[in-house]
């Protein structure tokens, strides 16, 4: 089992590393400014300021981040867009990683010809374009964010499954999974009580990379219209709308996208700091 030890000496190493720590307190306080900022602004992120129409920052009417060409404050749409955007990347992020665990570690640990079939069936997965998949969703059942949670995590799980099965198959030659084995375990209880606790290194490790993935793969569906709809907001929206005001008014573009850019480079920086400190290798 993982002994604590290691997570001592994980830790310690994460503290040193003055990048993966900048990119966890930007990430703390861009989640926390997320929900508390829209209390403390007057205004709201749907109501229409006509006689403040694409005006630039200013302390003048709270509108601190300026307003888009509907006179809403960017300030309260940015913050909401950001809590949008990380609702979607970790809860599209948790699905992804639950259904690759559960697949890579039967697949890695049962071995063999039903290793061969699943890993072949990841392979063609892989080769096919599932954007396709989550717009064909969308239009299907509409612009529910539930089910845009579903279809980005449904297709955002084969990298982690490869991961998790490539750390299975040597975990199982190991000496307290013969034990297991001896003393009469089943499969299932082996894979959930010793496999998989032993993997969280490296899918800690991931896990922060797939949410960043997930959170540029929805601004880039928000960015199309297929995700996000009005009048909520998220990052690729309101960057959406930006993009069409760009000569005029280039904050309404420079906003969404500096808080995207800090997010997802934050995420990054966290990812590479916790390999670091994991001593995930590469593979």
């Amino acid at each position: 089992m993982v002994l604590p030890g290691i997570w001592a000496d994980a830790a310690r190493r994460f503290q040193s590393g003055v990048a993966a720590k900048a990119g966890l307190v930007v990430i703390f306080s861009l989640a926390l400014l997320a929900i508390v900022g829209p209390w403390i602004n007057p205004n709201r992120f749907d109501a229409l300021d006509w006689a403040n129409v694409a005006v630039a920052p200013t302390f003048q009417h709270a509108h601190w981040f300026g307003t888009d060409r509907l006179g809403r404050d960017l300030f309260v749409r940015a913050l909401a867009g950001t809590r949008a955007s990380l609702l979607i990347g970790l809860f599209a992020s948790a699905i992804s990683i639950i259904i690759g665990i559960s697949y890579g570690a039967v697949a890695g640990y049962l071995g063999g010809r039903i290793d061969n079939l699943m890993m072949r069936s990841v392979e063609i997965l892989s080769g096919l374009p599932l954007v396709f998949f989550v717009i064909f969703v969308t239009v299907l059942f509409g612009h529910n964010p539930y089910w845009l949670f579903v279809s980005i995590g449904a297709v955002g799980w084969l990298t982690m499954a490869r991961i998790v099965r490539g750390q299975t198959l040597s975990l199982r030659q190991r000496e307290f999974i013969e034990a297991a084995i001896a003393s009469g375990a089943s499969t299932g209880r082996i894979i959930y009580k010793h496999v998989i606790p032993n993997l969280l290194g490296p899918v800690i490790v991931y896990a922060t990379l797939t949410v960043s993935q997930t959170i540029l793969f929805e601004s880039f569906l928000s960015f199309l219209g297929l995700g996000v709809q009005e009048p909520q907001a998220s990052l690729g929206t309101l960057i959406s709308a930006g993009a069409g005001e760009m000569e005029s008014a280039p904050w309404i573009l420079m906003i969404p996208g500096i808080i995207l850019a800090l997010l997802l480079t934050s995420l990054n920086f966290l990812g590479d700091g916790l390999r670091d400190a994991l001593d995930v290798k590469e593979r």
